[in-house]
């Protein structure tokens, strides 16, 4: 799968020369950091709710963190409440 020609052909070919990826983790690099930006707010809240949770932080603060990464998501989305972050997580 990861030897056909996608659209980031390009992308791949620069990381092949400018790192010590082979073509195949190039790709592969360029695939994880796709899906990682292409995950939506909602998956976003979750997902670090849940990393930060397993951390030992609590709510309060997982909360407070999540607010201040938000910003510098690739799109930033609307600033949300805690209570929008709340719903979010539990529905």
């Amino acid at each position: 799968m990861l030897d056909r020609r996608t659209s980031h052909d390009d992308l791949v070919d620069h990381l092949v020369r400018s790192t010590p990826l082979s073509r195949g983790e190039a790709a592969r690099v360029v695939l994880d950091v796709l899906a990682y930006f292409d995950e939506t707010t909602e998956e976003f809240v979750r997902r670090r709710h849940r990393e930060l949770q397993s951390g030992g932080l609590t709510n309060a603060d997982i909360f407070e963190r999540i607010t201040a990464e938000l910003p510098y998501r690739a799109v930033a989305p609307p600033e949300l409440s805690l209570r929008q972050l709340r719903r979010i997580v539990y529905g």
